[in-house]
């Protein structure tokens, strides 16, 4: 058996503090530290159930520093749970890269899975969700028109992550380059003032020129098929 710890990648709610399993409370319960994108954020999720384990900061920006430290925790035997803000950890969020220094060092990497703003949007989209592709955010300057005119070779439902500052921007985008397709619209997902909006491209950019955009958003494009339109 190693003596070295465990790296769990958990889980957490993506709005609503109560979608979070039984295990990823357990496992946050009882690893020696917990390692939180912001501590300020997390400390709320941690409150509301009850968790009490110390904080260490990792994101991003984390230093070289900073993350030989945290390795070396795990090889030292602590036990160590890795959460962003929000969702699970790695999916257009930190954790890449630690998770590739422990794989240099064979730690061992738990998946506590949990909440996914992806798979939740999709499941009430109505879009085909046999085949779908998840593009993660769009660039935002270089790059980022050539990445939407090659969203048209795509042959099955797209899945975008937009901020609400450049929702109106990107819709425009996708219906000059993409057409007039259908489109899903979830944002603020299991918040208070949780909207899914489906239509087509046209219909959408409308609906969000009427009032001011707030919350996390999360496109879901429709392939290039009059069957599939609203």
């Amino acid at each position: 058996m190693s003596d070295k710890g465990q790296l769990f990648v958990v889980g957490t709610p993506i709005g609503n503090l109560e979608d979070i399993t039984l295990r990823a409370i357990s496992t946050l319960q009882n690893v020696d530290t917990i390692l939180a994108e912001d501590t300020r954020n997390s400390k709320k999720l941690l409150d509301a159930h009850n968790i009490d384990t110390k904080m260490m900061s990792y994101h991003d920006h984390s230093s070289e520093k900073e993350i030989k430290k945290i390795v070396n925790l795990l090889l030292e035997g602590q036990d160590l749970a890795l959460i962003s803000d929000a969702g699970t950890p790695t999916i257009s969020d930190p954790g890449y890269g630690l998770i590739r220094d422990c794989i240099k060092h064979d730690i061992s990497i738990v998946p506590i899975p949990g909440a996914s703003s992806i798979t939740a949007a999709m499941s009430v989209s109505g879009l085909p969700s046999d085949s779908f592709t998840f593009i993660g955010f769009l660039p935002q300057k270089k790059g980022r028109l050539k990445k939407i005119n090659q969203l048209k070779e795509l042959d099955n439902t797209i899945i975008l992550f937009e901020s609400p500052y450049r929702l109106e921007k990107t819709l425009n985008q996708l219906f000059e380059h993409l057409g007039n397709r259908s489109v899903v619209v979830g944002r603020e997902l299991t918040k208070l003032y949780e909207e899914v909006i489906r239509g087509n491209l046209s219909d959408i950019i409308l609906h969000f020129s009427k009032s001011k955009i707030k919350g996390e958003i999360v496109i879901m494009i429709g392939k290039d098929d009059d069957r599939i339109n609203f």
